[in-house]
Parts: C-alpha cells; sequence; structure tokens
C-alpha cells in the first residue's frame, strides 16, 4: 500500500498519481487515514501516520493497492520531494560560507573579462545593494543607480550571501561581516566604499564631487563619517555610549556563517573598523591605477586561510593605516565630514545646534579614542608594536570551556616567564593551522595532563614578522604556580 499527497490548490505544482482520491482538511499534527470508507474503483484502507509536512491548503490522500513494495519506496520518496512543492514555496540554495574566499570567488565572476565586465562592476553592484548608504557616503558617492537583478554568472546561493553581505542595517552590523584569511573579521561594506572611492580618484568611472569644506574621500566613505557620528551620538546621550567596538566570533571557524558581537554595540564595531582600514589601503593603492578587484584582494588577504609562506598584508593594516592617515590627518577628516554633513537639506537633527568648536571637540576626542585602540604607537615607530597587541579570544580558535575558575592576574608583575612549547614544532603560519595547535595544545593540557586549561596566560605563535603578531589566549598560566614564591610581587606573567 502506499500513500501520496497531492495538492488540492490552484495552481498547483503537486500532480496526483491516481484521478480519484479522498480529499481531506490539511493536516495540523499525527493523524490516521480513514478506515473503510468505499470509494468506486478503490477501497482505502489503514494506513500508516502521516507527518504534517504539507504546506498547500488542502491535501489528498491517494490509497493504490497492488503495487509492488519497490515501487511504493519510490513513490514515497516522490511524495517527500513533492509534498513542499506547494505554491509559493522554494527549495533554499546553498549559500557558501562567510568566508574571503567566498566573497573572491563571487569577485572574480563579477569582473571576468568572459562576462564583459571590467573593474567597478562589483563595487557598482555593491552600490545598489546597500553598501554607502549613509548620508555624508552618498554626498561623495553619489545615489546609487537602483535595485539590481541577480547576474547570471552567480549562483542563488552565491547571491543570496552577497545580498545579505552588503544590505545596510545599523542594528545588525555583523550580517555584513566575513572571516578573512588572517583570522581577522571584515565588514564589507566599507571595504568596498573605499574602494571605489579609490578607482574614481585615480579617473576610473565617475568624477568625485568637490565638497565644501574639502574632504579626503576616501576617509570620508570609510572612517570619518561613522566615527564623528558615533561620538556626536554620545554627546547627544549622557556621554558614557558606547563609541567603539565591540568585537566577536564566529560560530565556526573552519565553516563560519554566524558571528556575535561580544559587547555592547556601537555605530563602530571592530569588524566595521577593520574594513575601512582595508578599504582606505585599497582605495589609496588602487588610485595609482586599476587592478581587478578579486586580483587585488587576493593579494591582500591571501587565499585558503592565509600564505603558507609569509603572512599576507592584510595582517599589517594597524601599521600601515597608521603610517597613511594619523591622528592629526584623521582628526582633520572627521570634522570635514561633520562640516559637509551639517550643509546637506535636509540638515541632520544630530547637527542641527551643534557649532564649530564643538566639531572639533567631537573630532579630536574621535581620532585620539580610535588611534589609541586601534592603531597605537605603530604609527610613530613603525618596528616597535602597539601597546596592547590584538588579542585573538579563545572563541575564535573554538576553545573548550576551563575547568573550574580562572585565576585573575594580580599587577604589577613581577616576573614574565617566556617559554618555547615542544608543539608544534613547526611554526604555524596560517590562522587555521595556529588555531587547530591551539585546540590540540588544549588537549594535551586538559586531557593528558590533567589541567583546567593550556598552562600558558598568552601565546605567540612564530608566524612571520616578530614585531607584528597577535596574543591567542588561553587565560590560564598554570606553569607559574611552582615559581610565584621567588618572584618580588608573588605573581608572574607565563607566555
Amino acid at each position: 500500500m502506499c500513500v501520496l499527497v497531492a495538492s488540492c490548490s490552484l495552481p498547483s505544482l503537486c500532480l496526483p498519481v491516481v484521478p480519484l482520491c479522498l480529499c481531506v482538511p490539511p493536516p495540523t499534527s499525527l493523524y490516521p487515514a480513514p478506515s473503510g470508507a468505499k470509494v468506486p474503483g478503490h477501497v482505502l484502507q489503514e494506513v500508516p501516520l502521516l507527518h504534517s509536512v504539507s504546506l498547500c491548503p488542502t491535501a489528498c490522500l491517494c490509497v493504490l493497492q497492488g503495487v509492488p513494495v519497490s515501487l511504493r519506496m519510490f513513490l514515497w520518496l516522490l511524495l517527500a520531494l513533492s509534498v513542499c512543492a506547494g505554491p509559493g514555496t522554494a527549495v533554499s540554495p546553498a549559500v557558501p560560507p562567510r568566508h574571503m574566499d567566498s566573497v573572491l570567488a563571487i569577485l572574480d565572476v563579477l569582473e571576468s573579462p568572459a562576462q564583459g565586465s571590467s573593474p567597478g562592476t562589483a563595487t557598482a553592484l555593491g552600490r545598489q545593494l546597500g553598501v554607502c548608504s549613509t548620508p555624508g557616503c552618498r554626498a561623495v558617492l553619489g545615489e546609487p543607480a537602483g535595485t539590481p537583478e541577480r547576474p547570471p554568472a552567480l549562483t542563488p546561493g552565491q547571491w543570496q550571501l552577497l545580498t545579505e553581505l552588503l544590505h545596510h542595517d545599523p542594528a545588525t552590523p555583523e550580517l555584513g561581516a566575513v572571516l578573512a584569511p588572517d583570522g581577522s573579521t571584515v565588514a564589507l561594506g566599507p571595504l568596498l566604499a573605499g574602494i571605489e572611492a579609490g578607482l574614481r580618484s585615480g579617473g576610473f568611472g565617475r568624477p568625485l564631487p568637490t565638497l565644501n569644506p574639502p574632504t579626503d574621500p576616501l576617509l570620508a566613505v570609510t572612517i570619518a563619517e561613522a566615527l564623528g557620528t558615533s561620538f556626536l551620538l554620545a554627546q547627544e546621550g549622557d556621554n558614557n555610549s558606547t563609541t567603539l567596538g565591540p568585537d566577536g566570533c564566529w560560530d565556526d571557524v573552519e565553516n563560519p556563517q554566524n558571528y556575535t558581537l561580544r559587547g555592547p554595540l556601537s555605530p563602530v564595531p571592530d569588524p566595521v573598523v577593520i574594513g575601512a582600514m582595508d578599504g582606505v589601503l585599497l582605495g589609496a593603492w588602487l588610485a595609482q591605477g586599476p587592478l581587478p578587484l578579486a586580483e587585488l584582494l587576493q593579494g591582500y588577504y591571501g587565499t585558503g586561510n592565509g600564505s603558507e609562506e609569509r603572512r599576507p598584508p592584510s595582517s599589517y593594516r594597524r601599521r600601515d593605516f597608521g603610517a597613511l592617515a594619523g591622528q592629526g590627518r584623521l582628526e582633520k577628516e572627521v570634522a570635514a565630514i561633520l562640516g559637509v554633513l551639517k550643509t546637506l537639506s535636509p540638515s541632520l537633527e544630530l547637527l542641527r545646534d551643534v557649532g564649530t568648536k564643538e566639531v572639533a571637540a567631537v573630532a579630536r576626542r574621535a581620532a585620539q579614542e580610535f588611534i589609541e585602540r586601534y592603531v597605537g604607537s605603530q604609527h610613530l615607530h613603525p618596528i616597535v608594536p602597539a601597546e596592547c597587541p590584538a588579542i585573538m579570544p579563545r572563541c575564535l580558535w573554538d576553545a573548550r570551556p576551563y575547568r573550574g575558575t580562572p585565576a585573575l592576574l594580580q599587577p604589577p608583575l613581577g616576573l614574565v616567564f617566556l617559554h618555547h612549547t615542544l608543539e608544534p614544532a613547526q611554526p604555524c603560519r596560517t590562522f587555521s593551522a595556529c588555531a587547530h595547535a591551539m585546540r590540540d595544545m588544549q588537549r594535551f593540557h586538559q586531557d593528558i595532563r590533567g589541567g583546567d586549561d593550556i598552562g600558558y596566560r598568552s601565546l605567540l605563535p612564530l608566524w612571520g614578522n616578530g614585531t607584528h603578531h597577535r596574543l591567542w589566549h588561553p587565560l590560564w598560566g598554570g606553569h607559574c604556580t611552582p615559581l610565584r614564591s621567588v618572584t618580588p610581587t608573588g605573581s608572574c606573567h607565563c607566555l
């Protein structure tokens, strides 16, 4: 015996297998088929319970007698495939992971000469999808052309990913971010805005307008407007509002799909900062001459979770951004774009009663706090790392939970111990390899040694130039415990 479900609605994509069937209301829960009811030409017999999977308004239960078992199994499979094909339903496309490699594959297709495309095709499409939707950015780059349709060369899954990444929603900035091969998280909006500004500054595409007061288009569309707006909002509020950050973590570093912020949201979360820095650096490069976008980004970020031979240029973004746009220049550009916003019609409510001195004060504070937090002293001394190096949090390398309660450091520290680990014997040269090494080390210290966690407070992978590392946080530091009695302060820091 075999049971098929066919839609009784019009228009219908479900086809009944027999002309005569008993139409019943759609199930709302498990229900048994009627028993013993007579229908000319067919006898309805006892039917096993059927799950309520039909999306159609009504359904037909059609019972066939004398059908071979093999054919019954085929018809049941046909049921599973057809029952959800009612009007208004569709199979979800395979969406690529939120990784920069997925973006590179999309850009490679969009700007392929075989598709008749050229540099600027992807940025124009990005503008139509929501990049540069703020008043200041649109004053610099202009209005988008309109709502686009999916390019035939992109799969439905690629198109869905691209539209989700580039749709601007200040309340959910994490939806516009991807995981880069160097382990950082990059917002695509400011990245593509900076790339377009760079291309047009170099004479490729429509010329950029002259604004009053004069502004640097590259800084205006990437970071200056966002910084000025964030610190103005804080000034208008209780002055304790979050102005920068937070960072966040991915659900899976190998197959990233969901990014979660780790603190109160500001208008300038860390992915936006990183995307803005990269947009400034790559835009400045493109101002010297156009390059295929996929080629440019592949050279900057690397592919396959990084370069096996050296660190990708993206891992030096803080140093390079500080050299290109120091605190003084950034302060000037924040003030300039706020001045532009005051001239727009209608003027922003946020700036209506803000005077020139207040704008200057906001710009000064914004630039100072931004440089201190994200650039440090590298803009002054390229060979000296920032006072606080970038930290790779536990969630980014898929750490297990700590066993017990970690002991907090008690500064000042009397001694700092540097310990070279036995494994991995060779330096990890990619984000994926370093994350894997961290997980292996944690398993060894917890499962073999019986520790609460890794026996070091922080780890420094021997990856590329030794002056620009990221610290990987295990949190514990149990190896220091036997030596605490010999330190002047009774505490130590074990790297």
